[in-house]
């Protein structure tokens, strides 16, 4: 069983090379790139580069998804957050405030992929998802107003605070699948973005799931808000359902 020291290990194994760091460098610059794209970056062979990204998909750092014939890959920050949460908070070794550093630099880049392992059950995780309450205590206060029937509004406020977000409920498959258009209301130039999606896709795996939340259908150089937060929501989410805490790093708490 992998537990979640395995994955940290992971995690700051595949951040030890130079390569891979360079490689998730091309990723944060452009997202969603195929293999011979990021080839054409370096002196390595075809081979040595799918080995680095091989290694990068196993701690996490890299998700790939197929589109047509090819195969994309894309930057997964979320790993780099669960590491700031649990080490740079406690210590200010240089390391650390490196670490800080890269965190900030991956979680800017229009499709946005994010990958977290949790130990719950599904049922537990969907109701941590649709919950109005248990919401708020991990995505910065806000509340979720719904039923979460198919083609159904939801509605997104801190508590009886004004309407920040709204959307519908496009597929609704509990506990597995739930996706939903989003349109953010809380400063006219992330209203001027329109309407995005939201997937949330729950895999059970042993004794904890599988969660992946994929943000798209966002145009080309879209404002950072809409999607920026996503890394601080899953770990709060993750923290929240394996220890009963609320996460309370910087930003965590802006509503509360």
């Amino acid at each position: 069983m992998v537990t979640y020291s395995d994955r940290m290990d992971a995690v700051f194994k595949a951040l030890a090379d130079p390569i891979r760091r360079e490689l998730l460098d091309q990723l944060f610059r452009e997202d969603g790139q195929t293999l011979s794209a990021l080839e054409a970056h370096f002196e390595i062979t075809r081979f040595g580069v799918m080995k680095h990204l091989k290694i990068l998909e196993e701690a996490g750092l890299v998700v790939t998804r197929r589109r047509g014939r090819e195969k994309l890959h894309f930057l997964n920050p979320v790993p780099i957050r669960l590491v700031h949460d649990r080490w740079v908070s406690k210590y200010s070794e240089p390391w650390a405030a490196a670490l800080s550093d890269l965190k900030s630099r991956l979680e800017s880049p229009m499709e946005k992929i994010f990958e977290i392992y949790i130990k719950t059950t599904p049922e537990q995780l969907w109701e941590a998802i649709t919950h109005s309450e248990i919401r708020g205590k991990y995505q910065f206060g806000m509340h979720i107003k719904s039923d979460f029937t198919p083609g159904s509004r939801f509605e997104m406020a801190p508590g009886g605070g004004d309407l920040l977000g709204e959307g519908e409920n496009v597929e609704v498959d509990p506990p597995r699948r739930l996706v939903q258009t989003m349109r953010a209301l809380w400063g006219e130039d992330v209203k001027a973005e329109g309407t995005s999606r939201i997937t949330w896709e729950i895999e059970p795996v042993g004794d904890s799931c599988h969660l992946t939340v994929t943000h798209d259908q966002l145009r080309e150089g879209a404002n950072e808000q809409l999607y920026g937060g996503w890394p601080m929501i899953l770990s709060g989410l993750k923290t929240w359902l394996e220890t009963g805490q609320i996460l309370t790093t910087p930003g965590s708490l802006m509503y509360t």
